[in-house]
């Protein structure tokens, strides 16, 4: 059917090629009136116009109307570019810090990342989740963080081996039917890159700002830029950039070494226009709590680390009353 269809269309392609032209050239087209020629411009822009009025339409009309989430206040969302920065271990860590820098506040933690979920693992956290008496999934809890992730519902080494309308399905489910009860604040782990799934949470939900995460490296600033125009694009407020891994201090000698390059995060937010939130330090405390299911803001929470995630928790805050008031 393919090849029968691509015959015929190089068939017509062809014959188009042979058949004498019947445009006007130049010479004789001089001599037509003034007036036609006017005519034919202004009908030319009147057309242009009304194309692009009804493309604008058919756009609007096959958008999904965003909806809130039932009980949630401001849905904050953190997304890198690329995999490898540390956007789901700041993801966590915001979350604790928001929590840590304000304990009347309420915070929730969606994994969005169906094909790589990373919550369950750093915030130690194994089982189904029960349904409530509206047949909603409730929660996983810990340290104080109700907890939602694909890691949940399949077998810890169980490859997800989905097609993009059966992702888009499981994130409609975790956005929808989840019991969240009452938060101020979720933040949602977001898979990598720039593709359908970013695409249906930003144009289902509305989304209060999102947060960019990258290294100074500079293939890792590459995606982390199309990551923040992508926002722009689909009129998410981009509340700044995390610069992640900036400065490795040895343990030792108390040497600090700049391993992905130094300042590159804040240069970027810099010709982006958008704010820098703070600098994430390379630290072994870090890497091994997370491991452990501890993250630094609750295992370690007087460490210089602890207080990295509390500063740009607090400085998502301050951007979130600039955005919003």
């Amino acid at each position: 059917m393919a090849q029968s269809t691509y015959s015929r269309l190089s068939h017509f392609l062809r014959l188009s090629v042979n058949k004498p032209s019947v445009l006007r050239t130049g010479t004789e087209m001089g001599h037509a009136p003034a007036c036609c020629l006017q005519f034919t411009r202004c009908q030319r822009s009147v057309d242009s116009k009304a194309l692009q009025e009804r493309q604008k339409q058919q756009m609007a009309r096959g958008l999904p109307k965003q909806k809130p989430i039932t009980g949630v206040k401001q849905v904050i969302v953190v997304a890198s570019g690329k995999g490898g920065v540390g956007k789901s271990t700041t993801a966590v860590n915001l979350a604790l810090g928001l929590m840590a820098n304000n304990p009347s506040k309420s915070v929730g933690l969606l994994d969005a990342d169906v094909y790589g979920p990373s919550i369950p693992k750093l915030m130690n956290l194994k089982g189904n989740p029960e349904l409530s008496d509206n047949n909603l999934m409730i929660p996983l809890t810990n340290y104080g963080i109700p907890c939602m992730s694909m890691g949940f519902l399949v077998e810890d080494v169980a490859p997800i081996v989905w097609r993009g309308l059966m992702v888009m399905s499981a994130i409609e489910k975790l956005l929808r039917q989840v019991d969240w009860g009452s938060l101020d604040y979720l933040v949602v782990d977001m898979p990598p890159g720039t593709g359908d799934v970013q695409l249906s949470i930003t144009q289902n939900i509305p989304v209060a700002g999102a947060v960019i995460v990258s290294t100074p490296q500079d293939i890792a600033l590459l995606d982390a830029r199309r990551g923040a125009e992508m926002f722009k694009k689909v009129h998410v407020p981009v509340l700044g950039l995390v610069q992640n891994m900036s400065v490795f201090q040895c343990p030792n000698c108390q040497h600090q070494t700049h391993i992905f390059g130094s300042d590159g995060a804040r240069q970027l937010a810099d010709t982006l226009g958008v704010n820098f939130l703070g600098d994430v330090p390379l630290h072994l405390n870090i890497r091994e709590m997370s491991d452990r299911g501890r993250p630094v803001v609750v295992s370690s929470p007087d460490s210089p680390e602890a207080e990295a995630y509390r500063k740009v928790a607090s400085a998502v805050v301050e951007r979130l009353h600039e955005v919003h008031t």
